[in-house]
């Protein structure tokens, strides 16, 4: 007979029908009105070749050959072993390197969504293992948003993330709201997510709501389809990582008009006389107006004049999304949106103001918040060093090397143990020959993984784990409203076994078992998990016991309300009974703190830098065409690239690239032909889609297609598969903050008339059992 079960990911709550044991379908819940295609394609992935089924250790590390040719991590073969033998290799190799190198020499920034899941957190499981053992080198901040990350603080004060429950939701835009002006769009594709799980879909039918009552939107981005069909957006094709640029002519314009509010920008805001100085050109002689502005941006000089007056006549909000500022001086672009919507005159009035990342998952805009949830928890780590986030390849090329860091000196570390967990950073990080290199120089790299990807092709020990299908737990996303349950569906693949069994094996031969586990098995971690949900939340929240919520699969968290710190509406109302949390208590236009660094990349207030490489630079002569990397829509990053919904969006096996057909037909591109894409860091193949949807002078090419080069290691080697990181520069986005540059790309694309080489991206190393 046929069961069916509940299962919860990042991309939504689907229902697993199985019989026998055996996985058959996933079908969308009927309740979600927006539901992932995401989910269905799991199936195809389930039990593919590329599982790792058994233990397997680098051949050339179990026999101590120097990594290099076709020893090389990545290019050699893997030999299985016992899980037994397995867990001995790796408890030894951690004793050696602490007792030799310290417990800073052992790398846990793992980094990576993994999946859904409060006890299954791979990257929190895995620090808790580390910490309880000694310590361990962490990473901060994320490759999503490290500009936005490290800037804000600077500008709105309270925690990177506070600013989640300080803008307008969707249904108050809805019912205030008239313009919305969103730099970098609204992807409606970016929504199918939400870290930690989602019941249902609501981005897609607030934004429909938004404009049934009249709100209007405007699109500026280099990519028409960067917001919904339904929401009629005005479309304002922009030159990429120009942004900054046209919010200044915005600004200059409202300036020199009268317009901007000076009420508001008095009383709540700090240095705006000395930004104003510099919109005016009085140090440089450049004053930023509309036409200068013009002239970077590619946007008309009438537009920009006519979207100042509109920003200041109607209650507007400008919108600001993520991938903006993954790119050079990715900082500038959030400080001057926040200084932007200052100067609009909607700031803390309802439904108007500033705001950030919206519809880039389904929780920004849809709810404030939700009360904690209890997780698997963490333990203090002894050793204070970090690196940011994106500087892992630096770290592991120039140990020793000190670095700027938001006013600190970091020096970086010597890892001689990389130990990665629920996640891929041959997908995440930038210049991906680069970080090739840098994987070769620790003495060990350990990866636990389902599937045999880039990243365990990469490693000396891979240790197989338990997908999200196979193995209990429960669901709580990020700003959603529910619990959701996640019962096994399947078997784990042949020897995976959980990442938290996995560090409990480990633990306890390293003499910390009990510590790490508490005495408790996975199913009890879970049981007491929920528990303690239900206990903190107390009376009021009415959940059902553990077993009822487990018969229902779901279960519903009573809303927050606020009042939320930080609130622009209690700024704008009293300013000095309710300060932000930044040294003037105001919006800092211009930072003192920021000044002081010194950083000649970043000042003290939002400044125009151009970029390392765009269409206005010396470089585009030799790679005219700009790379736009954004997000997939048919996977979660490199999540379930092997999935079927992925798979299926494949153009002759490879990732599709958008070019606009002017650029394709100068090329002799037609749709569906394969070109290699390609500049001095590397090259990749693409299956062609032509569009004018896409600006002239770009190409769209998705993160995430696991990455597939001919030769390993070997620097410009063709990535056969269309990884756009073969391309990108890993390169620092200012001394401020250190985050990723991606969207800083340029490359030229030709077609590719050469006999096409097979992709293995899903095909395993060779494997000696």
């Amino acid at each position: 007979m046929e069961r069916r079960l509940s299962v919860a990911t990042h991309w939504g709550s689907f229902v697993a029908v199985v019989e026998s044991g055996r996985l058959l379908r996933i079908e969308p819940r009927g309740d979600d009105p927006a539901p992932s295609p995401i989910g269905p394609g799991m199936v195809r992935a389930a039990e593919d070749g590329a599982r790792v089924l058994r233990p397997a250790v680098r051949k050339g590390w179990l026999d101590g050959l120097p990594r290099v040719g076709e020893r090389a991590r990545g290019s050699d073969g893997f030999v299985e072993v016992s899980w037994e033998d397995a867990l001995t290799l790796v408890s030894d190799e951690l004793r050696r390197v602490r007792a030799r190198h310290g417990d800073g020499a052992v790398f846990g920034g793992s980094y990576g969504w993994a999946s859904a899941g409060a006890l299954h957190h791979a990257q929190g499981q895995l620090q808790r293992f580390l910490a309880l053992g000694g310590g361990y080198t962490d990473s901060r901040n994320t490759y999503s948003t490290a500009a936005l990350e490290v800037v804000l603080p600077h500008v709105i004060g309270g925690h990177p993330w506070s600013y989640q429950s300080r803008m307008p939701l969707w249904d108050e835009i809805a019912e205030h709201g008239e313009l919305v002006v969103a730099f970098g769009g609204l992807a409606l594709k970016n929504s199918q997510i939400n870290p930690g799980g989602l019941a249902r879909h609501r981005t897609g039918e607030l934004q429909r709501r938004c404009r049934e009552a009249g709100v209007r939107f405007v699109n500026v981005s280099p990519i028409r389809r960067d917001t919904a069909d339904f929401l009629d957006a005005e479309w304002l094709p922009i030159v990429p990582n120009t942004d900054t640029a046209a919010m200044l002519g915005i600004a200059h314009t409202m300036l020199v008009n009268g317009w901007h509010d000076e009420d508001f920008l008095r009383r709540c805001c700090t240095g705006f006389d000395r930004f104003a100085g510099y919109l005016l050109g009085e140090a440089d002689g450049v004053p930023k107006d509309a036409a200068w502005a013009a002239r970077i941006t590619g946007l008309d000089r009438d537009t920009i004049t006519g979207l100042a007056r509109r920003l200041t006549e109607r209650r507007s909000l400008v919108m600001v999304n993520y991938a903006v500022q993954r790119a050079d001086h990715g900082e500038q672009p959030i400080w001057m949106s926040v200084v932007l919507a200052a100067m609009a005159g909607s700031m803390g009035r309802p439904g108007g103001g500033w705001g950030a990342g919206y519809a880039t998952m389904d929780a920004t805009g849809v709810a404030p918040g939700r009360p904690p949830v209890a997780s698997f928890p963490g333990v203090p780590n002894p050793v204070p060093d970090f690196i940011p986030v994106a500087r892992i390849a630096d770290a592991l090329l120039h140990p020793g090397r000190t670095i700027d860091y938001d006013g600190r000196r970091l020096t970086l570390p010597e890892l001689r143990l990389v130990y990665w967990c629920g996640g891929n950073p041959f997908h995440h990080h930038q210049d991906l020959h680069r970080l090739a290199r840098a994987w070769q120089t620790p003495d060990t790299v350990v990866v636990h993984e389902a599937w045999w990807n880039t990243t365990a092709k990469f490693a000396d020990i891979v240790l197989p784990v338990a997908t999200g299908l196979e193995r209990d737990d429960f669901t709580a996303g990020f700003c959603d409203p529910h619990l959701t349950a996640m019962p096994k569906v399947r078997e784990p693949a042949g020897e995976s076994r959980t990442d938290h069994r996995i560090f409990a094996d480990l633990a306890a031969r390293l003499g910390y078992g009990r510590e790490f586990t508490e005495s408790r098995s996975e199913s009890e971690w879970v049981r007491h998990l929920y528990e303690r949900t239900r206990a903190a939340l107390g009376d009021e929240a009415a959940l059902p016991d553990f077993d009822e919520f487990w018969r229902r699969s779901t279960a519903e968290l009573p809303a927050l309300t606020g009042p939320f710190p930080g609130s622009f509406a209690a700024l704008r109302a009293d300013p000095e009974r309710f300060p932000l949390a930044t040294p003037s208590g105001r919006i800092e236009v211009f930072s003192a703190e920021v000044d002081s660094f010194g950083y000649d990349d970043c000042a003290g207030h939002p400044t125009w830098y151009e970029p390392a490489e765009w269409l206005g630079g010396d470089l585009a002569g030799r790679y005219p065409l700009h790379l736009v990397s954004n997000q997939p829509a048919s996977r979660l990053h490199s999540q379930y690239d092997n999935g079927g919904r992925s798979l299926d969006s494949k153009v002759r096996g490879r990732e599709p690239v958008t070019l606009n057909p002017s650029d394709a037909a100068a090329r002799g591109i037609e749709d569906g032909a394969v070109v290699r894409l390609h500049n001095d860091r590397g090259s990749c193949l693409a299956g062609a889609v032509l569009s004018d949807e896409v600006r002239p002078g770009v190409v769209q090419l998705s993160t995430g297609a696991w990455w597939d080069p001919v030769r390993p290691g070997r620097g410009g080697s063709l990535d056969r598969h269309g990884n756009p990181n073969s391309l990108t520069a890993d390169r620092p986005c200012s001394r401020l903050s250190q985050g990723p540059s991606a969207l800083s790309a340029l490359v030229e694309v030709e077609l590719h008339d050469e006999p096409l080489p097979d992709v293995l991206a899903f095909v395993p190393p060779p494997i000696e059992h």
